[in-house]
């Protein structure tokens, strides 16, 4: 077993795991919402806070990183939406919900964990660039969609409320808030205190494992119910179309091959819980965000693989 299978297939363990805790009832499901706090709004932001402070940005390409990814994101949106609306005669709310669904990475509880152990300290890196981005982008394109389409139609859109709501939900972020914190650390040049940096590396160490365990115990709480077609084709979209755009992007403006490499990966990635949270706030599509979301990251232990394989093939 050559050591990338060994990664993925460790990685992939201990969502299946966080499965078979729920699935047996080891674990209530009171205890899966308690752990997916703990790694969202504690373990998570300290080891974005820890990448901030310490990491080395030089030679990422930030711009051209964010065009290949979310002009990636943006078609494979636009074609969730589609094969929703028009393929599957659904309406466009659910649409919304199929957009998202087929475009929004599990860029934290999976990917954090997924590229620190394929790509270590300097893969993370890249993907930090991208997490500071990919939530704020996605959240303001979920807030303006949720006013047209999400609170009837007889309301009009206040971009003043669309602001406000954004700004709100954006700086109350755990994320957003170690990002910042993180840089606003780095810009003061102080060195951590040993205290801070053990107390900061000791939680920030457990963000991984217990983020890919609390994502099996979130899968088996929303589970599969209802027709599968339109999240097998979603799932399609997600796990080969926008990996394929974005690895045509990326090549096409030449970035460094780490970064490119880590770009591929997590547009390979499977949907996580945003999508399913943005059906609940629609009311609409709850069954289509929680089959799209199991059947993607059940299916994303054979086809990340595969694209590992290529990117690698690719880039080197």
């Amino acid at each position: 077993m050559t050591p990338l299978t060994e990664t993925v297939l460790f990685v992939f363990s201990l969502v299946a795991l966080g499965y078979l805790a729920g699935l047996t009832g080891y674990l209530k499901p009171v205890s899966g919402e308690g752990i997916s706090e703990f790694a969202v709004n504690v373990a998570m932001p300290l080891l974005l806070f820890q990448t901030m402070v310490k990491s080395d940005f030089h030679g990422v390409t930030p711009w051209s990183l964010w065009s290949a990814y979310f002009a990636a994101a943006a078609i494979t949106w636009a074609a969730g939406h589609l094969v929703v609306t028009r393929l599957f005669g659904r309406d466009a709310r659910a649409g919304i919900v199929g957009g998202v669904s087929s475009a929004y990475s599990n860029v934290v509880l999976l990917g954090a964990p997924f590229i620190l152990g394929i790509f270590g300290a300097s893969g993370f890196e890249v993907l930090s660039l991208l997490v500071s981005v990919h939530l704020p982008i996605m959240m303001m394109t979920s807030i303006v969609l949720f006013e047209m389409f999400g609170r009837g139609s007889g309301e009009t859109v206040h971009p003043v409320r669309v602001v406000k709501s954004f700004l709100r939900r954006l700086f109350i972020n755990p994320l957003i808030i170690g990002i910042l914190a993180g840089l606003a650390w780095r810009l003061t040049g102080a060195p951590m205190p040993d205290l801070v940096e053990r107390l900061v590396d000791t939680l920030a160490g457990t963000a991984g494992p217990v983020a890919l365990f609390a994502m099996g115990l979130s899968l088996r709480r929303f589970g599969i119910s209802g027709n599968i077609r339109p999240a097998l084709a979603l799932s399609v979209l997600k796990l080969f179309l926008m990996p394929a755009l974005v690895l045509a992007f990326v090549w096409l403006l030449g970035l460094p091959p780490l970064t490119a490499k880590v770009a591929v990966v997590v547009a390979a990635l499977p949907s996580g819980i945003n999508s399913y949270l943005i059906a609940v706030q629609f009311n609409t599509g709850q069954a289509l965000a929680s089959n799209q979301m199991t059947l993607a990251t059940a299916s994303a232990v054979v086809t990340t693989s595969f694209w590992l394989t290529v990117v690698i093939h690719v880039f080197g």
